[in-house]
């Protein structure tokens, strides 16, 4: 790891949903490993649908089996349960290669992204960083 990747975070606003442009997956993965957060992955290239990308997230994230699948449950997934659970170190989320697709449109790729703004406002108000990037396929 360079000395850039392990100030990479410390770059960053703590709360933040953004496009992935140049940093590299490995580098955030690096940097939240160094920083002690979560590192949480899902690379979505081979879905079509809303349905799919809420599958692959839950199991990639490791949610619970009681996960809902739709967007309500993933927030309620991603905030109250760690909150309750214990102090939390923070988050870098990645989202890669959100699909572009007839079932998996602009508006679907919005309210997922939302849903991640969302809980990075939640742990904002905890004090706890929680970065989400994204990249489309």
């Amino acid at each position: 790891m360079t000395a850039d990747t392990a100030h990479l975070l410390s770059n960053l606003p703590p709360q933040v949903v953004q496009s992935i442009r140049a940093f590299r997956v490995p580098d955030l993965q690096a940097a939240a490993q160094a920083s002690g957060q979560h590192f949480l992955y899902a690379n979505l290239a081979h879905i079509d649908t809303k349905a799919e990308a809420l599958e692959l997230i839950g199991q990639e994230f490791h949610l619970p089996a009681y996960f809902g699948k739709n967007f309500d449950a993933l927030y309620d997934c991603l905030t109250t349960p760690l909150a309750r659970a214990c102090q939390q170190p923070g988050f870098v989320v990645v989202l890669d290669q959100l699909p572009v697709t007839a079932k998996f449109d602009k508006t679907v790729r919005e309210q997922l992204l939302d849903c991640f703004q969302d809980a990075a406002d939640f742990w904002a108000e905890q004090g706890v960083a929680f970065r989400c990037f994204y990249s489309y396929l």
